[in-house]
């Protein structure tokens, strides 16, 4: 190894350390390649987790590139792919939602995520949805834009019910000329951009202008409008008066052995909230190694603002911001060390994190204590850990859903949450409204995979039922092979009351009750409520889909394709519903004939 080591260059580059059986355990960069390597090899004073880490190394691989920035790129590209086992990793997969205002001729307002396309107008991004929505609701109140796909605004004879309750102008049939739409699509943009207070000034000019008119009406409208924003700026906990309009506030802790990253985001000069994130592989990374990581993994393949404010300082901070200036096609900047406002905004943002490993520290010593009960309750292996739950949802036998949810390492772990879609007809097929049948089905189609190496083995699957269900359970895991997990039925007892659920024990049925406050009971109401949850809302989908497509299916002269057109014509099947016999002949493939029978259709 020291040989291959002293046989590398001296430039700058990416290494991967590889085990005997050819795994990836560990990606870096490096500005010089002999070094970088040559130093985890020549240094005795490493933590447990590179000590760990190198025992296992048996070759070493290297790709030379031409700049330190290069190699963060490969670096990070590699990491988020391999996720090897001694990288820390920030999972952030989902894309930041916007506020979008669509380039239409009568503009829409709604909430985006996903690839932006330079005819329409984004804001943001914002750290949750949340924020977008709220958005979305006083733009509404304030300025009245339409929020509708712009195949139901193509075809609506008449307002909706948003023009009823003074949330939409009705540009759509023409009670709001062009000229005042475009104002009022303007004049939310102004707000967007964080100018409120620019925004408060024309509007009150506008507002005296129409009083002296004599166009009350307008002045009435104004004054709404001012009184409205000037309640939504009181409301704003933080506001900026900084020539830096959009930042991003980054604080890394590190405590107790836990990492954290608080993200908060200023946009147009406001505070829009913030996100906590925990990173995993995260054992002895310092604050500043795990901040440089969050940098190169959240940026590289998003928008980034002008300045991003660093506690602690990222010790390549120059390579970073040189890199996402380039990628943003501007200056941006990192600054650790901030005065004034950007300063409390820091600070605000390290006590954050501070607060979230304290709350998140308390939730897993509760969790810990709740399995800790349970597996001493019901004489558990003491090294279970994850515990997977199914459940059944259906309406009348129709449609049925079957999911299973996973605890793991402390706490329920949503992206390996999985639903199953049960046929009653066709290939695998089973009679409606049995229960048994497709718990029995979901089994075997996923512990078929696991017993086949494809997937984790839990220590524990629980059944939401009784000795029926367990039985089925039971059955498949004698013929998949897997005798580890150990079955536990859970059903509701006599009296079908929470806190009186009847723990099954496999193979002897033997059935446990646990007391209302025992927390090992806890935490299996926990896992078999959110098993619950996960089913009726994958059914309650399924069944609304289905609903769309019966409704017009039932129609005859109406097949797929026309369906097809319909839907996307009018946006729905609620528009669809709303469209006249002449709405309805503007779609091609629809005479007047089916046009009328399809209004009688679907008004019946």
């Amino acid at each position: 190894m020291i040989e291959h080591v002293k046989a590398l260059p001296h430039l700058p580059g990416v290494y991967r350390y590889l085990d005997a059986e050819g795994a990836i355990l560990y990606v870096g960069k490096a500005l010089d390649l002999r070094k970088r390597v040559g130093s985890y090899f020549q240094k005795s004073d490493h933590g447990p987790r590179i000590r760990l880490m190198l025992a296992q190394v048996a070759k070493i691989e290297t790709t030379v590139v031409r700049s330190e920035a290069e190699a963060l790129v490969l670096e990070n590209n590699l990491i988020k792919a391999l996720s090897p086992r001694y990288n820390i990793l920030f999972r952030d997969d989902k894309s930041y939602p916007y506020v979008m205002i669509s380039g239409h001729a009568s503009p829409r307002l709604a909430y985006y995520r996903g690839a932006l396309d330079k005819r329409n107008q984004y804001f943001g991004p914002f750290p949750n949805g949340y924020v977008v929505k709220e958005s979305l609701q006083l733009l509404q109140k304030v300025f009245k834009l339409r929020t509708c796909e712009d195949t139901v605004f193509a075809n609506r004879s008449r307002p909706c019910l948003l023009h009823q309750i003074k949330r939409c102008s009705a540009p759509c049939v023409g009670l709001i000329s062009p000229e005042a739409y475009r104002h009022d699509v303007d004049s939310a943009a102004l707000f967007l951009s964080g100018k409120a207070t620019e925004l408060l000034d024309e509007l009150q000019q506008q507002m005296q202008a129409a009083s002296e008119s004599w166009d009350f009406e307008r002045a009435a409208m104004l004054r709404d409008q001012v009184q409205a924003l000037a309640k939504i700026q009181e409301k704003q906990f933080v506001s900026s008066n900084t020539s830096e309009r959009d930042a991003d506030i980054v604080a890394c802790v590190v405590k107790d052995g836990m990492v954290c990253v608080n993200l908060a985001m200023v946009r147009g000069g406001r505070h829009v909230g913030d996100k906590n994130l925990f990173p995993s592989h995260a054992d002895d990374y310092d604050a500043a190694d795990a901040l440089s990581a969050f940098l190169a993994q959240h940026y590289l393949d998003r928008s980034v603002p002008p300045m991003v404010l660093c506690d602690p300082a990222p010790p390549d901070a120059e390579v970073i911001a040189s890199l996402l200036s380039d990628q943003a096609g501007r200056a941006v900047r990192l600054n650790s060390n901030p005065n004034g406002e950007r300063r409390v905004w820091l600070e605000m943002a390290r006590k954050n994190a501070e607060l979230a490993i304290a709350l998140r520290l308390g939730q897993s010593a509760t969790q810990a204590g709740r399995l800790a009960a349970l597996v001493e309750a019901l004489n558990l292996p003491e090294e279970t850990q994850r515990i997977e739950c199914f459940d059944i949802s259906h309406t009348m036998g129709e449609l049925t859903v079957a999911s299973c949810v996973v605890f793991d390492r402390g706490d329920m772990q949503p992206k390996e949450y999985r639903r199953y879609n049960i046929p009653t007809s066709g290939e695998g097929a089973i009679t409606g409204g049995d229960d048994y049948a497709a718990m029995k089905q979901v089994l075997e189609r996923r512990y078929g995979k696991i017993a086949a190496g494809e997937g984790v083995v839990p220590d524990v699957i629980l059944i939401d039922g009784g000795k029926g269900q367990l039985t089925q359970a039971e059955a498949v895991m004698a013929e998949v092979g897997l005798t580890q997990p150990t079955l536990i039925g859970v059903a509701k007892g006599e009296t079908r009351k929470a806190g009186l659920e009847q723990l099954i024990l496999a193979t002897t049925h033997e059935v446990k009750h646990l007391k209302r406050d025992h927390p090992g009971l806890h935490l299996v109401q926990q896992i078999r409520d959110e098993s619950h949850r996960f089913a009726i809302t994958g059914h309650r989908a399924r069944r609304a889909k289905a609903r769309v497509a019966s409704s017009l299916e039932d129609i005859d002269g109406v097949g797929p394709k026309r369906r097809q057109r319909l839907l996307a014509r009018f946006g729905g099947l609620q528009g669809v519903k709303a469209a006249s016999v002449d709405d309805l002949m503007l779609v091609d493939g629809i005479n007047a004939a089916l046009a009328e029978k399809i209004y009688a259709a679907l008004r019946g």
